[in-house]
C-alpha cells in the first residue's frame, strides 16, 4: 500500500481514494483466502470507514457489515500484512458487535 508522505509510523489515518480502493481489495481477497481455508465464509456488504497504519507491515481496521448467507453483522476488521514474511505475513481478527469472540486467524 502507497502510504502518502503525511503518514508517520505508527499514525492512523482514513484511507481515501487509490489507498480505500487497495484496502477494500486486501479486505475482499483476505475474507475469500479466509473461506477458502475452511471458513468462515464472510461478504463485505457495507463499509462505514477504512483506516490505515504504518507498524511493522500495515494494520488496515475497517468499520464494516459482513453478511454469512444469511445474517448482516456488523462488526471491526482488522487485517495486518508482512508481505515479506513467506510464512503467516497475514492476520485477519474479525470482532462482532455486542459479542465477545473474537475470530483471529494467521497464514
Amino acid at each position: 500500500m502507497a502510504m502518502s508522505a503525511e503518514n508517520v509510523v505508527g499514525g492512523i489515518s482514513q484511507l481515501k481514494g487509490d489507498d480505500r480502493k487497495e484496502a477494500l481489495q486486501l479486505l475482499d481477497d483476505t475474507l475469500a483466502h479466509l473461506a477458502a481455508g475452511g471458513g468462515p465464509k464472510y461478504k463485505a456488504v457495507n463499509v462505514i470507514s477504512v483506516t490505515g497504519q504504518v507498524v511493522a507491515g500495515t494494520l488496515n481496521t475497517f468499520e464494516v457489515e459482513l453478511d454469512d448467507g444469511s445474517v448482516r453483522k456488523q462488526c471491526t476488521v482488522q487485517i495486518w500484512t508482512r508481505p515479506w514474511m513467506k510464512k503467516d505475513g497475514t492476520n485477519i481478527k474479525i470482532k462482532f458487535s455486542g459479542e465477545d469472540e473474537e475470530l483471529d486467524r494467521t497464514w
